[in-house]
């Protein structure tokens, strides 16, 4: 009873909520409200009603508020009610409906993605009623999204509503902006009707009210350069360039349009709220160095789709020209803007879209005007370009040869005064002290020499006269370039959203080693016009292939594609040329498969039958269920392959489907054979590939996939660092127990020699943090001898390598110690602020302390018994430790550790007595304070002999260190016969054996 009634209280009629949510509290404020005027309006009469809700709005603003709201709610959550709703509320608000438009504005921004569909759909309703009635306040609200039905429902509103934008400028020219913007992408044939509205919307208010859509700015051109290929569009470009007064009496062509700065409010309304939201998290709360996570899942939100391609400049622009960070951000060591922009152009899978984001990146470069323009809006380029040079070189040397060539090629007409604008902007960066120099960036030997030419000769004043090979010294460049990744001293405000001018001054470190490379982008799918590839197939194919582009019911598409691929194997023309023809078609009406979610969110026999019940699966069973003898498999292996070269998402789609599928153990040797038909492409890049894939799109599918990945391609992924940092770099904690739950069960081995392994350990020295856990959690569910991990200590610095050596420390925690285990943890450099060795000796000499004691004392006493001479002959072997390290270690030990009763242990105390006896002054005088814990021999034997004499006589038993070393060395070595460590009874042959033992 108390479930269903937190059930029914948590239950809402506006958002969609689980029953574990809790209410949400602008969602309960408006029923409340609602409740209210049920209350009041009770009466039998209308009359009655009215006078009873004009009774309670003149009682207060509050009371009034609240009318409003509830009148709001009943709009929203009763559409049989809508009218009558707004009737009421046109007639009892007081304040021309502001309270109604504040809190719709509200609703829309905060809670639009949690807005059940019936609730959408009335707010647009609401919207229409607001413009009818021409209310104060309706063209404030942002509601524009990437979904079609708002894009299609909210552009009908606006073509039919035209008289209301000419009479509200501010809202006609955010309608053209945002459109403009959006054209671009609804290109595919399927929209074509939805763009063609959206073009003849766009044109007509630009021609029938320019001036007013002049206060757009400079971006209303970039904008425009977007379409410019579509007729309507090139029509208006020649006017705006041949006759600019045919659009405006006062228009004097493009330049004028270009000196004016685009207003905030339109890079703001590009973003979606809970974009806008994310985003300003991340540059505001999140640590640098730890901004990994954060973009990861960034990216897999909003940026992991074809179509989010285009959203990077929007990114971009809303960074540069509407964020501008406070003195307090600067100085703290949250991620910096320049970095955020960086991670965005690495991203970018499209040639067109990596362009369109240098652009907007160096937009306000092109018309810099430093009384208008703020420093804020051009440093971050600069600032990317500076910090990439190691990290991204070619990030570096492409936005540098994107600065040279953009002064002629982005309007020959005025480069010009693009060339001066981008030299006042970095004039203005070197007297604001943005950088000290901008020599680390154009002087720099390891650059293309065509791209160092290219700088010398179009930025000559910024060049020096002679390029030095040398490296700047580390003092001097710490003195230009201060210390960390911000900008240094400053009078910039606090952190606000506006365009005032802000100072900054010098960022961090230099980085070198640049090379001038084309960025590597990831083939991504374009959507195109397939009307001229249906006309190249002819026959069935034709046939089928346009019934397929026409048909909706997913069943029906199967069967389709079932019949075309019987066509296909039976073609005898089927060739390379027509395989490239049709997997266009193929790819451009399957299109909507890839975007949709594969892995079923429950596992089941069910579930995994339907997800792959799409028609590019039809194609697939086609593949897996012929022999390789078959010769019409040829023609769906060259199909697949060319569908893979437009759609590389195909790859782990088909691992997907061979892991699910009912077949042989051997039906993996499909997607060998796929590779094998790729020209330039081997089995292992494939592979890497379509896991990077599979990991960029879904997590979940990425994990399920491992298992098979390494049973069936031992050969590639075990041991491969590459393959592990996919996984810890995507997995939580969820998935990386699934993982372990494989490796117990015997199912999954991730790590196979010992030399594979060590690489991976090194490799992973790199990563962050919680991949290094990761990995570690990996290591020890494989149950692999700390011994084989070990060979890696003496690379482990104590500061920079805490995840490694901690969790050594917690393996070496687990086992007893030994000569094998003992010999790499003394051999590291003693050094005061590396706890690790002492940390491990204190600990064993807890649990293991004999054991720890004779091992060291044998160790020692090996040393010590050798000549020096000897010593240099035969050489110590690199990882064996000397005796100054063991002094150090122990030294070290009894000044961290409180309680060091181990350093009397009679086996130490031994040694310790033998070193003084051969120690070097320098020896003595180092470790004077160890030394002078070890008892005098003559003392020792004494007391010994007068404390023991009665028990020894009874047992038989001699005293345990007699005069003869001999003796001594023949006693310690039965102690330690269990041991591989096993010395003789003569002493040179004793200490010969213990070396090799010991190696």
């Amino acid at each position: 009873m108390d479930s269903a009634n937190c059930r029914e209280k948590n239950f809402s009629r506006l958002l969609a909520t689980s029953p574990i949510d809790v209410k949400d509290e602008l969602d309960e404020k408006l029923e409340r409200c609602y409740n209210i005027i049920l209350g009041l309006m009770t009466n039998s009469t209308e009359k009655e009603n009215n006078e009873a809700l004009n009774a309670y709005v003149s009682k207060s603003t509050q009371h009034h508020d609240e009318v409003q709201m509830g009148f709001l709610y009943a709009i929203l959550a009763e559409p049989k009610m809508q009218v009558k709703s707004f009737q009421e509320v046109i007639l009892i608000a007081r304040d021309s409906l502001t309270c109604l438009v504040t809190t719709t504005n509200r609703v829309i921004y905060e809670k639009w993605l949690k807005l059940l569909e019936t609730t959408k759909a009335q707010v647009l309703w609401l919207c229409k009623e607001l413009v009818k009635t021409n209310s104060a306040g309706a063209d404030r609200g942002d509601i524009s999204s990437k979904n079609i039905w708002l894009a299609e429902t909210m552009l009908d509103l606006f073509l039919d509503s035209k008289p209301f934008l000419g009479k509200n400028v501010s809202v006609m020219a955010f309608v053209v902006y945002t459109y403009l913007r959006i054209i671009v992408d609804h290109g595919t044939p399927s929209l074509s009707s939805l763009r063609k509205k959206e073009v003849e919307l766009c044109v007509s208010l630009l021609r029938a009210h320019w001036q007013e859509c002049q206060q757009i700015g400079r971006d209303l051109v970039r904008l425009l350069q977007n379409v410019a290929r579509i007729p309507e569009f090139e029509l208006l470009w020649k006017d705006m360039v041949l006759n600019p007064t045919t659009l405006s009496p006062t228009f004097t062509g493009i330049a004028q349009l270009l000196q004016i700065r685009t207003s905030r409010k339109f890079l703001v309304g590009r973003l979606t709220p809970d974009m806008e939201t994310k985003l300003i998290f991340l540059i505001t709360r999140v640590r640098f160095g730890h901004q990994k996570r954060y973009q990861d899942w960034f990216q897999r939100q909003y940026l992991s789709t074809p179509e989010s391609q285009s959203l990077r400049c929007d990114l971009i622009r809303y960074i540069c020209a509407v964020f501008h960070p406070s003195n307090e951000l600067l100085g703290s060591d949250i991620i910096p803007r320049w970095a955020v922009i960086g991670w965005l152009l690495t991203t970018c899978t499209s040639n067109v879209a990596a362009s369109d984001a240098k652009l907007a990146l160096f937009y306000d470069w092109l018309f810099f005007d430093p009384e208008r323009d703020s420093i804020m809006n051009i440093e971050p380029a600069v600032l990317v370009m500076f910090h990439s040079m190691k990290p991204h070189p070619a990030i570096t040397a492409t936005l540098l040869d994107f600065m040279c060539r953009i002064m002629n090629n982005f309007s020959p007409q005025y480069s010009a005064q693009i060339r001066t604008s981008i030299f006042t902007a970095l004039r203005t960066i070197l007297e604001k002290r943005v950088l000290q120099s901008l020599s680390p960036l154009f002087d720099n030997t390891k650059l293309d020499k065509e791209l160092r030419n290219l700088l010398r000769e179009n930025f000559t004043e910024f060049c020096s006269q002679e390029v030095k090979d040398e490296s700047l010294h580390k003092d001097e460049l710490e003195a230009d370039l201060g210390g960390n990744n911000h900008i240094g001293e400053n009078n910039l405000s606090d952190a606000c959203f506006s365009d005032d001018d802000e100072e900054s001054s010098i960022p961090g470190k230099l980085k070198d080693e640049i090379g001038f490379q084309p960025i590597q982008e990831s083939a991504a799918y374009v959507p195109v016009d397939i009307t001229e590839h249906l006309n190249q197939l002819g026959g069935q194919i034709h046939d089928l292939t346009v019934e397929l582009m026409g048909e909706r019911n997913q069943e029906m598409q199967c069967d389709l594609t079932d019949k075309l691929m019987q066509v296909v194997i039976q073609e005898e023309d089927f060739d390379q040329e027509m395989a490239n023809i049709l997997s266009t078609c193929l790819c451009q009406i399957l299109s909507p498969q890839f975007l949709n979610k594969l892995f079923p969110d429950e596992i089941d026999e069910e579930s995994i039958e339907d997800s792959i019940g799409s028609p590019l699966f039809v194609i697939v069973r086609f593949l897996s269920q012929m022999s390789e003898e078959d010769p019409r498999r040829q023609p769906v292996l060259q199909l697949l392959g060319e569908m893979y070269l437009k759609q590389p998402r195909i790859g782990y789609m088909l691992l997907y489907f061979l892991k699910v599928s009912k077949g042989s153990d051997e039906k993996m040797s499909t997607y060998k054979d796929f590779c094998a038909n790729l020209d330039n492409k081997d089995l292992k890049s494939c592979l890497l590939n379509d896991l990077k894939y599979c990991q960029s799109d879904d997590v979940r599918l990425f994990t399920f996939l491992i298992p098979d990945i390494y049973t069936h391609f031992p050969n590639i992924a075990v041991g491969n660092a590459a393959i592990l940092n996919l996984i810890v770099s995507s997995i939580d904690g969820m998935q990386l127990q699934d993982l372990i739950c494989q490796i117990l069960q015997g199912h999954l081995q991730m790590f196979k020699s010992r030399e594979t392994f060590l690489s991976i350990l090194n490799a992973s020295l790199e990563w962050e943090t919680i991949e290094q856990y990761f990995l570690w959690q990996l290591v020890m569910a494989h149950n692999i001898p700390v011994e084989h991990i070990l060979p890696i200590l003496p690379k482990l610095e104590f500061s920079s390598n805490a995840e490694a050596l901690t969790n050594l420390m917690v393996l070496l925690k687990q086992v007893s110690p030994s000569w094998e285990l003992l010999r790499p943890v003394l051999s590291r450099e003693c050094k005061k602020a590396d706890f690790f060795t002492v940390s491990v000796l204190k600990y064993w000499a807890q649990e293991h302390e004999d054991r720890l004691a004779e091992l060291i004392n044998l160790q020692l006493t090996k040393l010590n018994g050798t000549p020096k001479k000897r010593q240099r002959a035969s050489g110590i072997k690199k990882d064996h430790p000397t005796v100054d390290q063991i002094l150090a270690h122990l030294d070290h030990m009894r000044q961290v550790c409180r309680n060091i009763s181990f350093l009397n242990h009679e086996n130490v105390q031994h040694a310790l007595q033998q070193v003084q006896m051969t120690a070097s002054d320098s020896q003595k005088t180092k470790y004077s304070d160890l030394l002078a814990l070890a008892e005098d021999i003559d003392d020792m034997k004494t007391v010994r002999v007068l404390r023991g004499r009665k028990a020894s006589n009874a047992s038989g038993l001699s005293p345990k260190y007699p005069k003869s070393k001999k003796s001594a060395d023949s006693e310690s070595g039965s102690e330690s016969s269990d041991e591989d460590i096993k010395p003789t009874s003569k002493k040179r042959k004793k200490l010969t054996t213990m070396d090799e033992d010991s190696d």
